[in-house]
């Protein structure tokens, strides 16, 4: 007996269970049921029935069931992949495979090339992706064919963004980031501004390009001593040439889009948001353009030379910085003190060696522009500037937002609005860096495979705010990581009966459960292997 679908004109194919038997040179077959009214569960189980998948099930065995591979975490996450398009965007053959193997333990484990080939041998990977025996050298190849189809695997991904959203994106987000490395030999690594605060540390610098609600549309990797300014020439480019983008806001952050990046991108016709340094500010306010009372609003726009200016002050970080203030002034005067007990009990010690440390603890937290340290026969004392200390953090909490959108395409509160979203990609980058995906440590040193590596960042960053998002529209009570060490243990249990060896699905704990609930997946799960002899 077998099941057999047939095409059924305009009306959806029958599925008929179906005996056939041979007589001479001819083959009878026989129709025994209909089944196209059956639910797909019970079909896909008559399925595995006839083929003998249950065979000896419930028939007394010498052995228990021993534990598998883990089923579960591959299984979703290539489910997810699949439903946004990121397996769509890889190639279909071996270096494919790989690739997306790379993306999908980015998110399930993280870690070097030679640890991925590790974890791959607890998982189901050859069930569920196809793919057999590889070791770490076909990871690495799988990362050059990553660096070179980028921009393909992104257009790929950008037309089916155009598919869900019915148009391109009016209004881009763009942010930029560096991450630090261990080692000293990777091709793209140099010194630079650091804001991981790791000094001696050589780093890259990332630039990631999003929509208004924070998804990635691509990602570059540049030397760790490029300029955050710099790298907009080449996101201009990308939405101009790769994603054929016409028109466009462009919101970089504070002091990203200066000058040389505004006319580049009113070149193209896009317009800009982006927020000016505390140094352009006290400027615009030297030259009576901005007025310091204007903060006192809570949101204040002035237009001058063809731009405009939107003043805010938030409270809440002028009273942090006030609080933080005070607790350094605190911590200067014991710093001061000790020092001068220090030096009155040790004739050997050095008042003017204490100076020049509290000197250089000054200048770190800026302090130094209103406070001045003096010293009188050994001992160590301070004095405080208040105008100058006044006009130092006169800017506490206050920032300006500066852009050329027109007022009847954006208010003054819209445009606030669209810069605050910034917040999704400096999230994501919070996620990529040292959240959930955790780019680092950078096991590579060629820049084609750094960049590869990014690439594997982002696409796995694609999938877990997918991911993410489906659980919190299901109401799932858990965190992500919690859905994922669930997914860990929903594995392949192994029974030798009548010597086969018959590999089942288990029934899922409530959490299990729960996860595919929420990304709307059916259960029994289609096992993957059919029985095998001993």
């Amino acid at each position: 007996m077998y099941i057999a679908t047939v095409p059924n004109r305009n009306s959806k194919p029958a599925i008929l269970l179906r005996e056939s038997h041979r007589e001479g040179k001819k083959v009878h077959t026989k129709t025994l049921a209909n089944l196209t009214n059956y639910a797909p569960e019970r079909i896909e189980a008559l399925k595995r029935a006839l083929k003998g998948d249950f065979d000896g099930i419930g028939v007394a065995s010498s052995t228990t069931p021993k534990i598998g591979k883990t089923y579960g975490t591959y299984f979703i996450l290539k489910y997810l992949a699949d439903e946004i398009g990121v397996t769509k965007s890889l190639k279909d053959d071996v270096l494919g495979k790989l690739s997306l193997f790379l993306i999908l333990t980015r998110i399930a484990h993280r870690g070097s090339r030679l640890s991925a080939v590790r974890f791959a041998e607890q998982h189901a990977v050859e069930d569920i992706l196809g793919l057999e025996t590889f070791d770490e050298d076909d990871l690495y190849k799988a990362l050059d064919s990553l660096y070179l189809h980028q921009e393909e695997i992104e257009q790929k991904l950008y037309k089916t963004y155009l598919k869900n959203k019915g148009g391109a994106p009016t209004l881009v987000l763009y942010d930029v980031t560096s991450s630090y490395f261990e080692g000293e030999q990777n091709e793209l690594a140099a010194f630079g501004y650091n804001r991981d605060g790791k000094k001696g540390k050589k780093q890259i610098v990332i630039g990631l390009l999003a929509d208004t609600e924070g998804e990635p549309l691509a990602i570059r990797v540049f030397e760790g001593n490029t300029s955050d300014p710099s790298t907009v020439t080449t996101q201009i480019n990308l939405l101009k040439k790769q994603f054929n983008i016409q028109e466009v806001i462009f919101v970089g952050d504070r002091g990203m889009v200066k000058t040389k990046a505004q006319e580049a991108l009113n070149f193209e016709s896009y317009a800009y948001i982006t927020a000016l340094t505390n140094a352009q500010v006290r400027t615009l306010l030297k030259e009576k353009i901005l007025q310091y009372d204007f903060f006192d609003t809570p949101l204040h726009e002035v237009e001058a030379e063809g731009k405009r200016y939107i003043l805010m002050r938030n409270d809440a970080v002028c009273s942090k910085e006030n609080k933080r203030r005070d607790d350094k002034l605190k911590k200067l005067k014991i710093l001061i003190q000790t020092r001068n007990d220090f030096v009155k009990e040790s004739s050997r010690a050095s008042a003017e060696g204490g100076m020049k440390t509290l000197q250089a603890w000054l200048k770190k937290y800026r302090m130094n522009t209103y406070i001045t340290l003096s010293l009188n026969e050994k001992e160590i004392s301070y004095s405080q500037d208040l105008e100058a200390q006044i006009k130092h953090h006169m800017l506490d909490g206050c920032y300006v937002i500066v852009t050329d959108v027109k007022k009847e395409t954006l208010t003054a509160k819209e445009v606030h609005q669209s810069y605050m979203q910034l917040q999704r990609v400096e999230r994501d980058f919070r996620t990529i860096k040292t959240g959930f995906l955790e780019v680092r440590p950078i096991f590579v040193r060629k820049k084609e495979r750094t960049k590869g590596h990014l690439l594997v960042s982002m696409l796995a960053l694609k999938i877990v705010r997918h991911f993410r998002k489906k659980l919190e529209e299901a109401g799932f009570p858990y965190t992500l990581q919690d859905a994922l060490d669930a997914l860990e243990r929903y594995v392949f249990l192994d029974q030798e009966i009548s010597g086969n060896i018959t590999t089942l699905l288990p029934q899922p704990d409530s959490i299990q459960a729960q996860v595919f609930n929420a990304l709307g997946i059916k259960l029994p799960l289609k096992t993957a292997r059919p029985p095998k002899k001993m």
